[in-house]
């Protein structure tokens, strides 16, 4: 009687999962559409798959993305604005056209009303952040560790560069400028077993204002693994700031840049998917929210080093014993 009343309410809960993924796509649509005719008649793009929250939020909250051109072998690395800001034009030198900065008479019958105005910026949505843009040849071979200082304990990820370079780079650059600092993981999908963070507006709509491509997307079942740090998204090349924690295996497929392995404190995330989610969150922007707050005081990147840190440890066959039995997916995705 349990097992089918338990059935029951994952079945309702995956329904509401998917009247949520459904609405937020909606949103996301109109505001493409809006979007391209402020920037100049360009039809939106509508974005295509399932959003896990992870793995990021899961739901029609998405903002709006901009799938991220780049080259045919993914380098250099493009980072591309998400939510394209208007610029002065210059002139077909590249000169601006303001007289005193060529030294050219200025046009005495010319007046101040007569000038172009300014471009104003467009803003950008709600928890968007312009904070500039990461160089785009990074290190492409060696190892990197983040560290994650929260108020529960100091987590570790290490990057392998030589699968990821571009996403590890967008991490670090994210870092150096405090975006993660003082930030929670706003979502766990006990579903999927992850817990999504990176998002400074914990609605899961937050990033920085620009995108790049998928790297390093596993292949087979399960994609990933206990430890395995991933990012999440809303469709293909529209990776931003958000990236989930994986603390068990679950259906998840490959769709997302698996960019780090969790080299130690393991039990912090433990502690959380442990906690549960927040009753009554999954209908929340950002949710479902866990029970146990964890957030991140203060983020950094080490230096890249020619060898890993990482040594491999037995895992139990076991799924956590905090996480449900599997039997749906939902999936992670970063608005």
């Amino acid at each position: 009687m349990s097992s089918s009343r338990e059935n029951r309410q994952r079945a309702a809960a995956r329904a509401r999962l998917e009247r949520q993924m459904a609405a937020r796509r909606e949103a996301a649509r109109r505001r493409r559409q809006l979007q391209a005719r402020i920037a100049g008649g360009v039809a939106g793009v509508v974005l295509l798959g399932a959003v896990i929250w992870i793995v990021v939020a899961v739901s029609s909250n998405e903002p709006e993305q901009t799938p991220a051109p780049v080259a045919s072998d993914g380098w250099p690395c493009s980072y591309p604005e998400a939510f394209p800001q208007p610029s002065a034009e210059p002139t077909a030198s590249g000169e601006p056209t303001d007289p005193a900065a060529t030294g050219d008479p200025a046009d005495p019958s010319a007046s101040p009303e007569s000038n172009e105005p300014t471009p104003t910026p467009s803003p950008l949505p709600e928890g968007i952040q312009d904070v500039g843009f990461p160089v785009s040849e990074p290190p492409r071979s060696g190892f990197q560790v983040f560290t994650f200082e929260t108020n529960l304990g100091t987590i570790q990820v290490e990057a392998d560069l030589s699968k990821t370079p571009c996403t590890a780079n967008s991490i670090a650059y994210l870092a150096s400028k405090g975006f993660y600092d003082n930030t929670s993981c706003h979502r766990l999908v006990p579903d999927i077993y992850a817990l999504q963070c990176g998002d400074p507006s914990g609605t899961g709509r937050g990033g920085p204002n620009y995108r790049f491509a998928d790297e390093n997307l596993p292949a087979g079942l399960p994609a990933y693994h206990e430890g395995d740090v991933a990012m999440a998204n809303a469709g293909p090349d529209t990776n931003g700031s958000q990236f989930f924690f994986v603390y068990g295996v679950g259906p998840l497929r490959g769709n997302y840049t698996l960019w780090g392995k969790v080299i130690s404190g393991f039990d912090v995330i433990q502690q959380v998917a442990a906690g549960g989610v927040v009753e009554g969150s999954e209908m929340e922007d950002g949710g479902p929210h866990p029970t146990v707050q964890l957030t991140f005081t203060k983020v950094t990147a080490g230096p890249v080093t020619p060898t890993s840190s990482y040594t491999p440890t037995p895992t139990p066959s076991a799924t956590p014993s905090a996480s449900p039995e599997q039997s749906a997916t939902p999936s992670p995705s970063a608005s």
